[in-house]
């Protein structure tokens, strides 16, 4: 089995930062990519960064120049720190992984998603 937790989110006021962070542990047998989602009230969860196996990154254009994602991959984690946030900004933010699990198929897992809330 293959679990996501995230930690770090919270409140923060506009022009702010916050980092996530998000671990991913279990009986895993590789990583493909690992990345963030967010999901505001009323709206679809929307794609937000990725970091794939080979170091690539890549951003929504609403937080590309504001929001790093990096990844340290001896402890299986991915990290997203979130500068200069707008109100706009807040959410659920989830964490996503591309995994193969022992004995398991290439699926996608979710973490269980941190509040993040930017007040004026």
């Amino acid at each position: 089995q293959v679990q996501l937790v995230e930690s770090g989110g919270g409140l923060a006021q506009a022009g702010e930062s916050l980092r996530l962070s998000c671990v991913a542990s279990g009986s895993i047998l590789s990583i493909e990519n690992m990345g963030w989602y967010r999901q505001a009230p009323g709206d679809q969860r929307e794609w937000v960064a990725t970091l794939s196996d080979n170091g690539i990154t890549n951003y929504a254009e609403s937080v590309r120049g504001r929001f790093t994602i990096a990844g340290d991959n001896t402890k299986n984690t991915v990290y997203l720190q979130m500068n200069s946030l707008k109100l706009g900004d807040t959410a659920v933010y989830y964490c996503n992984g591309r995994i193969w699990g022992v004995g398991a198929p290439r699926r996608d897992y979710w973490g269980q998603g941190t509040q993040v809330t930017v007040s004026s």
